[in-house]
């Protein structure tokens, strides 16, 4: 592997002007990573990358790295890119081991993190460096969000995502309060009368779209962001409809795969993928077939009608009339999108909305309301992980620079109050018990 790594480190052309730097959203300085690297200072560019994006580890492996860093790189222009998806990879899992300090000095104050998504975690970081008391709320069981639940094993170990909350969360303080939903028997105003100075929201767009199509509520039926949470309780069969193209389209089909389908096509409304052409290549490789220009008509208890698909003048597609077909097939997975169905949004005033319901922020976070920030997918839509950091890392300083206005939180009233003495509890031996 690291024979490997340095071949695609010594293809590097060092480029005054790096344009794999300008392709990547949170910039990483990927010149002067490479050029630690050649000098023997693995530590010291693991360090680097960690500084500047959190979530390193994550985004060397699902970044849409052809469209990014590597898609940008001269080399790319005549020849194969430097693939530095692999030296970054390397490099942040290499380094991780050595991450084990523990936490700077409080500052005093506290902060809520709703959410525990990517830029949930990158603002808790941040944050945590500053020495703030951070707190990170989500509705399920482990951090990590959509990456955990919205992205495949195969694709992303949970491994990681278990090894970041051992080493940016645990070790650095940062608590975590697991299956609780801010919006529900807990507010915003609670958290503020508790004592946390700035809120962020980051809650994901869990809601998945529909086909408002006849036989959506079938038993062999799934949404994409349900089944990828957990596909081992759907039986889809060994014949499976995907319907959508996108890269959690290709997630499915791929998942569906390794849980016992023989049989998985992609079905797609337009006649070009929405995949990357990346996650579309993995899934063809695997015997995923694909069957573009076809409208959904309705889900049936053995199949899906579809009808063939054409394009009027004005460039609009249309249904060809009398061309509907049954498609048979044992399981359907609908994959088109998600939307938000955030509690914490719906129930809190004075937090504005834009279309689309999501919340009303400008370049850094700030919401209408004071002392709330907001990004990611509820306030940008859907993203990737790579923009969710780049947004986060902008909102984390800018609730840095908040909270710095503020005076410093009044003691609790009964901070001074006397303390129950505890007694330790000692183990009966048998001879006492007896």
């Amino acid at each position: 592997m690291a024979l490997h790594v340095m071949e695609e480190v010594n293809r590097c052309l060092c480029c005054k002007k790096p344009r794999c730097q300008e392709g990547c959203p949170i910039h990483t300085d990927i010149p002067e990573i490479i050029r630690l690297l050649k000098a023997g200072k693995l530590n010291d560019a693991g360090w680097k990358l960690f500084e500047n994006n959190p979530l390193t580890t994550v985004c060397s492996i699902v970044c849409n790295h052809e469209k990014q860093c590597e898609g940008h790189c001269i080399r790319g222009i005549k020849d194969v890119p430097v693939h530095f998806s692999i030296i970054e990879n390397y490099i942040s899992t290499t380094y991780a081991s050595q991450m084990v300090s523990g936490p700077v000095p409080s500052n005093g104050r506290k902060v809520a993190i709703i959410g525990a998504g990517p830029s949930g975690l990158t603002i808790a970081v941040i944050l945590a460096r500053y020495g703030y008391d951070v707190t990170i709320f989500d509705s399920r069981s482990k951090i990590g969000g959509i990456m955990r639940y919205g992205i495949p094993d195969f694709r992303l170990p949970d491994s990681i995502l278990d090894d970041f909350a051992y080493r940016h969360l645990e070790l650095k303080g940062i608590k975590f309060r697991p299956n609780t939903t801010i919006g529900g028997a807990i507010s915003l105003d609670d958290l503020f009368r508790d004592g946390y100075q700035s809120i962020f929201v980051g809650a994901g767009l869990w809601k998945p779209k529909t086909l408002h199509i006849k036989g959506e509520t079938l038993s062999h039926v799934a949404f994409a962001i349900n089944y990828l949470a957990s596909p081992s309780t759907f039986h889809m069969g060994e014949r499976v409809i995907i319907i959508g193209s996108g890269n959690s389209a290709m997630d499915c089909a791929r998942t569906a795969i390794r849980n016992g389908a023989q049989y998985v096509t992609v079905f797609n409304r337009r006649d070009q993928l929405a995949a990357s052409q990346y996650e579309s290549s993995y899934a063809k490789l695997e015997g995923v077939e694909f069957a573009l220009m076809k409208t959904p008509l309705e889900i049936m208890d053995d199949g899906v009608v579809f009808a063939d698909n054409e394009y009027d003048e004005d460039g609009k597609l249309h249904p060809i009339p009398g061309s509907e077909k049954l498609y048979p097939c044992t399981g359907v997975i609908i994959a088109v999108s998600q939307e938000l169905g955030s509690s914490v949004i719906n129930t809190t005033k004075g937090i504005e909305k834009e279309r689309g319901g999501i919340i009303a922020v400008d370049e850094d976070g700030h919401t209408s309301r004071p002392g709330v920030f907001a990004a990611g997918d509820v306030a940008h839509g859907a993203s990737t992980v790579v923009h969710a950091v780049a947004n986060g890392k902008r909102v984390a300083e800018a609730m840095h620079v908040y909270m710095q206005t503020l005076p410093m939180p009044e003691p609790s009233p009964y901070a001074n109050v006397p303390r129950v003495e505890v007694i330790e509890a000692s183990v009966m031996s048998e001879q006492d018990i007896g």
